[in-house]
């Protein structure tokens, strides 16, 4: 089986690429997805608030830590923006392909713009800062979909 790390700047089609590949009983840990698996159905997608905010992500770390015990029986899908060199040394060292989503920093922000809360413009700069390049051998093709025939599932975004 295998363990993804998704990585990528914010509305870069992180969870879209998951979505497009994840089957069901397949292990997928995202952020968002947590965070509203904690508030109201009717809270916004992005943009979490503490304490809400600080509850996710140390849900999300929980279920990395556990995700990473099931990689050889199941796929595992991390989508995790911007890893410290520390956290993505300890996915290479749990087998890990590192699948960069990045459609660009001129779509990230018109996107950004478009769907998320302003403040997510700060994560699209900081992406972009950080310089943050998988080892080529780890990093997997990313060429956007233009369909979702070949899944059966829908995708979340137009490309």
């Amino acid at each position: 089986m295998t363990l993804f790390v998704v990585i990528g700047p914010p509305a870069g089609g992180k969870s879209t690429w998951v979505n497009d590949r994840a089957a069901p009983g397949d292990i997928v840990i995202d952020y968002d997805r947590i965070a509203r698996a904690l508030t109201a159905l009717s809270a916004d997608a992005h943009g979490h608030k503490r304490p809400l905010a600080s509850v996710a992500f140390r849900a999300r770390e929980a279920a990395i830590g556990e995700a990473l015990r099931h990689v050889a029986t199941h796929d595992v899908y991390i989508i995790h923006s911007v890893p410290k060199p520390a956290q993505m040394e300890k996915y290479r060292k749990a087998g890990a392909e590192v699948v960069v989503v990045d459609p660009g920093r001129e779509v990230a922000e018109e996107r950004c713009r478009a769907e998320r809360p302003a403040n997510y413009m700060d994560g699209v700069k900081r992406w972009y800062a950080s310089g943050l390049k998988p080892r080529p051998a780890r990093i997997q093709s990313t060429e956007q979909p233009t369909s979702t025939a070949a899944t059966g599932r829908p995708s979340s975004r137009q490309w």
